[in-house]
């Protein structure tokens, strides 16, 4: 089923005001409701390869695995939906790929990236993620955010050391505690939703929302639904009005009718005559 009669994606990313390069990746596809954003770290042009290998490997893989195995299918091993095992096997790849081109090649040594990946399929989301890159999805009118970070900040709030609001002061906004490529093996985050029509989901690296208050995210949203590519340049615009300090990445999906599997021959026969 093409999922672009469904859904509607649009996304922008900046160098921002201050960094050389830019070291953020994105990637949709509409066609199989895949969305992936990576935000790199590391020294020179590091941070760049380590989020372009996660992101073009990511979506290659996982186009290549949705059209040969159904996403809506239950695992047997665990009872999810297969689109989960799927997002944790394409980003394992990603890990153990950026992982041995950081300790094969001297100069990518240390490289890393954040990861946000979104994966829709039968009226729900599955998504991922790895280190403080975000996803948050606009319902009825209220912003959720429905990832949550890997960072030294989300650790130091959950334990009570601080609160939110001293956490947006803090200047160890960029330590993560998880991310691709560091480490033999990660541990990615994976969680389903389901999906209504109406909704709006936003995945964006830590430039936009350092930089950006939820608030101000929200009233973007809300007023520019109705144009996914205006409210994407808006946004990133808004994160450099405010300083824009880091790279700033967004990708907008906006749900337009439910897109139920098609299950059996009969609907699958329905669907290519849609």
């Amino acid at each position: 089923m093409d999922l672009s009669k469904s859904i509607e994606m649009a996304s922008a990313t900046h160098t921002g005001m201050v960094r050389a390069h830019n070291e953020d990746s994105i990637g949709t596809d509409a066609s199989v409701g895949l969305a992936v954003l990576a935000d790199g770290m590391g020294g020179y042009n590091a941070g760049e390869v380590a989020s372009g290998i996660a992101v073009a490997l990511i979506s290659k893989e996982t186009r290549e695995t949705v059209l040969r195995i159904p996403p809506y299918e239950t695992d047997s091993e665990n009872g999810e939906m297969m689109a989960a095992r799927i997002l944790r096997t394409v980003i394992a790849k990603a890990n153990a790929s950026i992982y041995q081109a950081a300790n094969s090649q001297p100069q990518y040594a240390g490289m890393g990236t954040t990861l946000v990946v979104a994966l829709l399929c039968d009226d729900r989301i599955c998504i991922a993620h790895i280190g403080d890159s975000r996803l948050y999805r606009l319902r009825d009118g209220g912003l959720a955010q429905l990832t949550r970070d890997h960072s030294l900040l989300q650790e130091q709030i959950d334990s009570g050391m601080i609160t939110k609001e001293m956490a947006r002061r803090s200047q160890n906004k960029n330590l993560v505690t998880r991310a691709v490529g560091i480490e033999p093996e990660v541990e990615a985050d994976v969680n389903t939703f389901d999906v209504k029509e109406g909704d709006m989901f936003l995945l964006c690296s830590d430039g936009l929302n350092d930089m950006v208050e939820d608030e101000d995210i929200h009233l973007t949203l809300t007023s520019l639904c109705s144009n996914l590519a205006l409210a994407a340049t808006q946004l990133v615009q808004m994160a450099n009005d405010n300083g824009g300090r880091d790279n700033i990445s967004v990708i907008l999906i906006r749900v337009k009718k439910p897109f139920p599997a098609e299950r059996g021959w009969i609907g699958r026969l329905k669907a290519w005559f849609r």
